[in-house]
């Protein structure tokens, strides 16, 4: 089977700048200056063209599945009890709380964000190390809204060609027409999605009848016009430049991949040497004058959405999302050829099949793979355990430091604490205090004028609150064994739970 095709199709990209005029001896110097500026090219809009295929059907399904999941989210109620937010989500920055479903994260334990953040970046690690940027291609934010604008852009526009002769073409009506209507939809999907992330960090329902009712704060309708103006700027004109110019990731890439990383390839051992393929011309003639199966069609650069060439090895451009996969196997079942000849594929089966004809195991399980999933196991765990196990208390202690001691009229010595008791619970607590490490030494708690000195004092706490007392710790100065000695809290619970905190009691030199 052969194609019609005689002539190189367009790219899409804008014609590559010609070599600048030099200014006429005795020019003035704004002239010159115009002819220097004329070396450097502006940036070539990218046209990707519509495509069907394995890969496209998985790109939808994915940006249908997180999309999704983005927007409904915040809507999901989950029942904590009386006075607690039934949101399932939400990051009340406000109260200083991280809710998601079942688990509630107070400022201390941060260090359970830190380990999600970890697992995050090795399972991102995992995932290059076994398939390229599979994560860019497919799951990344700026991918899946860029996706999203695309679609809009080719139904109000029409296919790429379509566009290509719109944007070139004179400002008319209907042009006019078309761009409004596209950048009003835009505007919306943009205003949504700045929305929706804010209604994360507040009670979802209850910020929308603000908004609908125009009661909104400030502080939430400048996040949202923020959130919504770089959406909108991003998706909709930045685009691939983001991924290339803004995102660090393409260069700690090539770290995370190696030769059996299964990766977006070009089998150029088959497609060599390119050329378009006449009418009259059979695949024979071809092979005999030394063609490959590449007809030079450049459907693989018009799909990409990065407007890059595939056919030119790896590139840091690239995202690996097999779009290029899927244009290439169309052609070539249209021209009678087996499909593959861009494939996601490892190096080390390229070269086996370029020299023996025979393909190479793919290796999946490898040292850094292994090592990647032990460390997500180890710290997933981790972090599950710490949930289960996660305390209903804690406690921090802050010494005064001015004065660091205070000595009383009867010779006895003192300091003074900032007691903080966090009830993580529902309910209210009674608390026993008690010191340790320090022979002798009596408690007191300030308040109200008075200050009797007890072995321990009863202290109390109202539900998911944090308690704060003024504590009093007073000792002979004969049990002190120095300028400074261990000292340690202890709180326990009604029903028997503890905390401890090791703090110092000061006093005199001698």
């Amino acid at each position: 089977m052969s194609t019609s095709t005689d002539t190189k199709p367009s790219t899409g990209q804008a014609p590559t700048a010609e070599p600048p005029a030099e200014a006429p001896a005795g020019a003035p110097p704004k002239a010159q200056r115009r002819a220097s500026r004329s070396m450097y090219q502006k940036h070539s809009k990218v046209y990707p063209k519509a495509v069907s295929g394995t890969f496209r059907r998985l790109k939808w399904t994915a940006l249908a599945v997180l999309l999704a999941i983005y927007y409904v989210l915040p809507w999901i109620r989950w029942d904590r009890g009386p006075n607690a937010p039934d949101q399932a989500v939400l990051l009340d920055l406000a109260n200083r709380r991280f809710y998601l479903f079942f688990v509630e994260l107070w400022p201390q334990q941060i260090y359970y964000l830190t380990g999600a953040l970890i697992l995050a970046a090795l399972g991102l690690f995992l995932a290059t190390s076994l398939a390229g940027r599979v994560w860019c291609g497919y799951a990344c934010p700026q991918t899946v809204w860029t996706d999203l604008y695309v679609w809009v852009e080719r139904l109000v526009e029409g296919d790429r060609g379509e566009r290509i002769r719109l944007d070139q073409g004179p400002w008319t009506a209907r042009k006019i027409g078309r761009k409004a209507l596209k950048n009003l939809i835009w505007l919306l999907i943009a205003a949504a999605t700045g929305g929706a992330w804010i209604f994360y960090f507040t009670d979802a329902p209850t910020l929308l009848g603000e908004l609908a009712r125009f009661e909104a704060s400030s502080t939430a309708v400048g996040f949202i016009a923020l959130f919504t103006g770089t959406t909108w700027l991003l998706a909709g004109f930045a685009r691939e430049q983001v991924c290339t110019y803004m995102c660090p990731w393409p260069r700690f890439q090539s770290a995370m991949i190696d030769e059996d990383s299964l990766i977006v390839t070009y089998q150029d051992w088959r497609g060599e040497g390119r050329s378009l393929m006449r009418k009259s011309q059979s695949w024979e003639e071809r092979k005999a004058e030394g063609l490959g199966d590449c007809i030079d069609c450049f459907n693989c650069v018009q799909v990409c959405p990065a407007g890059i060439d595939i056919r030119d090895g790896l590139q840091m451009q690239c995202i690996g999302c097999g779009l290029c996969v899927d244009a290439c196997d169309e052609i070539m079942t249209k021209v009678g050829r087996p499909t593959g000849l861009i494939k996601f594929d490892t190096q080390t089966n390229q070269v086996a099949l370029a020299t023996t004809g025979q393909p190479a195991p793919t290796r999946l399980i490898r040292p850094r793979t292994i090592l990647y999933s032990l460390m997500m196991l180890v710290i997933a765990g981790a972090i599950a355990i710490g949930l289960i196990l996660k305390p209903g208390l804690d406690i921090s202690v802050l010494r005064d430091r001015a004065p660091l001691f205070v000595t009383l009229a009867d010779g006895t010595v003192r300091n003074a604490y900032t007691f903080k008791i966090s009830n993580m619970t529902r309910d209210p607590r009674d608390y026993t205090l008690a010191v340790a490490g320090l022979t002798g030494a009596r408690i007191a708690v300030a308040g109200d004028g008075q200050e009797d000195q007890e072995a321990q004092q009863r202290l109390t706490a109202a539900p998911d609150m944090v308690a704060t007392y003024r504590i009093f710790v007073t000792a002979p100065r004969a049990n002190l064994q120095g300028a400074s000695q261990p000292l340690t809290f202890r709180l326990t619970s009604a029903n028997g739970e503890t905390a401890t905190y090791e703090s110092v009691f000061m006093g005199p030199a001698n």
